[in-house]
């Protein structure tokens, strides 16, 4: 039973850890930060909690701790780790906000030691106790032997890993990150109680132990069971004139997917948003019509300069508005997404039809280097803010989406910029440039806006003039954008690629600078969206 308790906790050190990435990730973003967070606390609390456990077990020089006391703290541990998973939960949905505002770095570091440092902390210091008493069983019985150390680290480990995949593969698809944390609780928090009810190991201080995993395993069921109670109370959530709901949740190993509904309860006319990680993906009216200015912008491109287009690959599915609109118009239309959960809401609620388009659930990066098809456009539409993972902005995947293109063929980006610090997108263009050196760059006037959509048409040989396409069924409140957008096109010239260097798998010379725009994104969006929105 021992060895099972210490199995069982060395799963929930890595659980934590996972669950961990997944809270912080919509109010810290993706980054570097919030890894070097997790990573750094993680090792702090379990170096510190081995020194702990040590101490403890050694005691009194002369008077070393008799195995019932040793049992009695081993025993108790589980249950602290409990009650501090208890008090992160009802800390986080109100207390991570605050602190992405006050500082994304600072923020991320305070909000892992608030989430990781006590449970972790406890957890590790079990190790040395346990080794411990495996040494006084051993001295009991003549044996001369290391007391089963190399043991008890090696069933740990084996917890963490099987820790991992019943998180990823498990708690993380079918419940909130909310509710996955409660459940961890819960089962430390039953670890005395099998300890004291179901095992022969004498224990000091029972009445005591029984009362601290009691009052644990109370307080984790109980909010457990009452989890969509209390972090209900955020809402609805006001934003941009309207009180949002949520409609429908999507899960899956890549993130909580948003159904987001203003307006009244079961009536028309109201608003849909598209919600994942922190980042509004897009936003559609009571019929399921686009309201996001760059599903129609990519759809002008498209057709303005290859008006002949006929086959289209989509990289990112979102809600599925853009696929959808480029089917509405007769063309051969297939999306890659590496999402499920994103198929499940474009299919469920936003109308998407895998009839129309066809739909492949893959890597972007993987489906392209054996893509042969020879499309006529590839629309990029993966730069989510600062959820870009790096080996979608080398030229090695740029490389990829050149040999995927067919004679003649274009690639269309949806891209965001920061025009205050245009260095992070320097590097994307001139990593760009180097695969498809024939760019052309549009941007929308939103007047004193810094964090703008930038919309890029490149391609291997020299662009045709763009013809134009027809926009009576982009929404009035786009259309003067828009049309103003495609009479100004923006040729690259040295202001643009100043400073930026090339991007490969091999070598980021600029994670540092891309870092910096990422934090400058998250914190456009923390300060411009309602706490609720980022509890998942």
């Amino acid at each position: 039973m021992l060895n099972s308790i210490i199995f069982i906790t060395g799963a929930a050190i890595l659980a934590l850890e996972l669950l961990a990435s997944r809270i912080l990730t919509p109010y810290f973003g993706v980054s570097l930060y919030i890894w070097s967070g997790i990573l750094s606390i993680t090792l702090v609390s379990l170096a510190a909690g081995y020194w702990r456990g040590g101490v403890l077990a050694a005691g009194n020089p002369h008077h070393p701790p008799p195995p019932e006391k040793l049992a009695y703290l081993f025993a108790r541990m589980p249950a602290i780790a409990a009650l501090a998973i208890v008090v992160a939960c009802l800390a986080y949905p109100y207390l991570f906000y605050r602190l992405a505002q006050f500082d994304l770095i600072v923020g991320a570091f305070i909000a892992c030691v608030i989430f990781l440092l006590v449970p972790l902390y406890v957890t590790s210091a079990m190790n040395p106790l346990l080794v411990a008493i495996f040494l006084r069983q051993s001295a009991a019985r003549g044996e001369l032997a290391d007391a089963g150390a190399g043991r008890v680290f090696f069933i740990s480990t084996l917890g963490s890993v099987a820790g991992v995949i019943v998180t990823a593969f498990g708690l993380i698809q079918y419940m909130s990150n909310f509710a996955a944390s409660l459940v961890i609780a819960a089962v430390l928090a039953a670890l005395p109680l099998l300890l004291l009810f179901a095992s022969p190991i004498r224990i000091a201080q029972r009445k005591r132990l029984m009362i601290t995993a009691i009052v644990a395993l109370v307080a984790s069921v109980g909010l457990l069971a009452g989890s969509h109670l209390y972090t209900d109370r955020l809402w609805p959530a006001a934003y941009g004139g309207a009180l949002w709901r949520i409609e429908a949740v999507y899960r899956s190993s890549f993130g909580t997917v948003k159904v987001l509904r203003s307006g009244p309860r079961d009536s028309e006319p109201f608003t849909r948003m598209y919600f994942q990680d922190g980042l509004v993906q897009n936003i559609s009216g009571s019929r399921n019509q686009s309201l996001s200015l760059y599903t129609y912008a990519l759809e002008a491109l498209t057709f303005s300069y290859r008006p002949d287009v006929k086959k289209v690959l989509v990289l990112g599915i979102g809600a599925g508005m853009a696929p959808m609109r480029l089917a509405g118009r007769g063309l051969d239309v297939t999306t890659v997404d590496i999402d499920s959960a994103s198929f499940l809401a474009a299919t469920e609620v936003f109308d998407f039809d895998p009839k129309k388009v066809k739909a492949v659930q893959a890597d972007a990066r993987t489906y392209l280097r054996s893509c042969n098809s020879g499309f006529d456009v590839v629309v990029v539409d993966l730069f989510h803010g600062d959820g870009v993972p790096d080996y979608l902005v080398t030229r090695d995947f740029f490389h990829d989406l050149k040999g995927c293109l067919g004679r003649n063929g274009i690639a269309v980006f949806n891209t965001f910029a920061d025009t205050d610090r245009p260095r992070a997108y320097a590097h994307f263009l001139t990593t760009l440039k180097s695969e498809l050196p024939y760019v052309t760059l549009y941007r929308p006037d939103y007047g004193i806006a810094a964090h703008i959509n930038s919309f890029v048409v490149a391609a291997a040989s020299a662009l045709p003039s763009p013809a134009g396409d027809d926009l009576s069924h982009v929404p009035a409140r786009h259309l003067p954008t828009i049309t103003a957008m495609l009479r100004k096109p923006i040729a690259l010239d040295q202001r643009l690629l100043e400073h930026g260097r090339t991007i490969t798998d091999a070598n980021n010379p600029v994670a540092m600078d891309l870092a910096q725009s990422q934090l400058l994104n998250r914190r456009y969006v923390v300060e411009a969206l309602p706490s609720a929105f980022f509890v998942n």
